[in-house]
């Protein structure tokens, strides 16, 4: 039973690693690395490194859970997982715009709430698995109905599955695909709690202007301040993520303050 969940444990842990040094090695879209975490949250020139050393990381706690008993890689993975939870979290913080990273680019949408859910529950899952009696490669050999119940949990977490779906579909990442309708889009937004916790501070429900920029669509409004009220929407799920910023009129030259919402 506390044994159930390394099987997932070290799937995921080596398809993450697959996925990364994938990243790497393809180089994607110009700039595809500095919206990916970790590689966003460190300076340009040691992006691919910090996703390689993270890639680096999760094989060695995958051979060590699949081979052995030793707590060192049993608390590592906790370790990792937990840390993982913190990073998604200063990244939802810090850059709204940015991907975890978790599997490499197909992790380009915005870290939501599902992203941070599913580390907390490995975290969860690993620390389960500490006092485990036997190595990784028996308990592939010992499936149960709990490590079903952790594939369901982690399926319903994992918003990759949406953008591989759609991948298979259009054969392109999501920057690359034609997005949905502009109008589509705004009634996206209006539907969304980002833009009616802030409607009543605009001065038209029409934006003045829109853009597109990557997997963005950009829609601008005006306040009763004269400020830029600057909404995107991403342009991929069924709940897309939907980020909002404000622009002082004054020219303060700050960066504008984006405020969360809809995952």
């Amino acid at each position: 039973m506390l044994g159930s969940q390394l099987p997932l444990l070290i799937v995921l842990l080596l398809a993450g690693m697959v996925a990364k040094v994938s990243t790497v090695r393809s180089g994607g879209e110009p700039g595809a690395l500095s919206r990916l975490g970790p590689a966003v949250l460190v300076p340009g020139r040691l992006q691919a490194a910090a996703l390689l050393v993270c890639a680096g990381g999760e094989v060695v706690l995958a051979v060590g859970l699949l081979v052995t008993t030793h707590p060192i890689f049993r608390w590592g993975t906790v370790a990792f997982f937990a840390l993982s939870t913190y990073v998604l979290l200063e990244l939802r913080r810090r850059r709204p715009d940015a991907g975890c990273g978790c599997f490499g680019e197909v992790s380009a949408a915005p870290v939501g709430l599902r992203s941070i859910g599913r580390t907390l529950a490995l975290t969860g899952m690993a620390g389960l698995s500490v006092w485990a009696p036997v190595p990784g490669w028996l308990a592939v050999t010992h499936l149960s109905w709990l490590t079903a119940a952790g594939v369901v949990v982690l399926a319903v977490l994992s918003p990759e599955i949406e953008e591989l779906i759609d991948r298979v579909r259009f054969r392109a990442p999501c920057e690359q695909r034609r997005g949905p309708a502009e109008s589509a889009t705004l009634a996206r937004l209006k539907a969304s709690g980002t833009w009616r916790a802030h409607e009543g501070e605009l001065t038209s429900a029409e934006p003045y202007d829109t853009w597109r920029e990557l997997c963005w669509r950009f829609f601008a409004f005006q306040n009763h301040d004269q400020d830029d009220v600057v909404f995107a929407v991403y342009l991929s799920g069924r709940r897309p993520a939907v980020r909002m910023a404000v622009v002082s009129s004054a020219g303060s030259g700050s960066l504008p303050e984006y405020t969360q919402v809809s995952a």
